[in-house]
């Protein structure tokens, strides 16, 4: 009798014990995300990986632009910006003065944030976006808040074709 209530002990610790191992594992796997939800969490955090020269200020200006619409923004400065440039396929008459990367797209120079978040919505089949020189009336080159301006937004593809993405008067 004393053997068969050891061995029911044994199967009572073991089954609870399994228990806690199947709920632990329960737990784990309600915590994985779906990669619907993953993707939705990338998408929230948005994350831009930027190259400027280091002393160059506007720039700085861009990526506040962009965090304060919810993007996250890495800087990398650089004395190399022609290099980068040319690396991610950006023509010299598409050149600003900084490149940046988003989800597979260049974005060059000052481009708005909201013709950032259209790009990754349409998903249109271009390198990028870019704003050609220095607008003066774009975001990091203007008065923080003030509506972008007398410039283009410009899509281009590898081969260096442009197409106005976006016009502000």
């Amino acid at each position: 009798m004393k053997h068969k209530k050891m061995i029911f002990g044994v199967w009572v610790l073991s089954a609870i014990l399994l228990g806690a191992c199947d709920a632990s594992t329960n737990a784990t796997q309600t915590e994985v995300k779906s990669p619907a939800v993953q993707a939705n969490k990338a998408q929230e955090t948005r994350e831009v990986v930027m190259y400027k020269s280091p002393n160059c200020e506007c720039c700085d200006g861009w990526a506040e632009h962009l965090r304060k619409a919810g993007f996250a923004v890495k800087v990398n400065k650089r004395d190399d910006m022609n290099a980068i440039k040319t690396e991610y396929g950006v023509p010299e008459k598409l050149a600003s003065c900084h490149t940046a990367l988003i989800d597979g797209y260049v974005i060059e120079g000052h481009v708005p944030a909201a013709d950032v978040e259209r790009l990754l919505k349409e998903r249109p089949n271009v390198v990028g976006l870019t704003a050609p020189g220095m607008p003066m009336k774009s975001p990091g080159m203007q008065t923080v808040g003030a509506a972008p301006k007398n410039y283009d937004v410009l899509s281009f593809t590898k081969d260096g074709q442009t197409k106005v993405f976006k016009h502000y008067e």
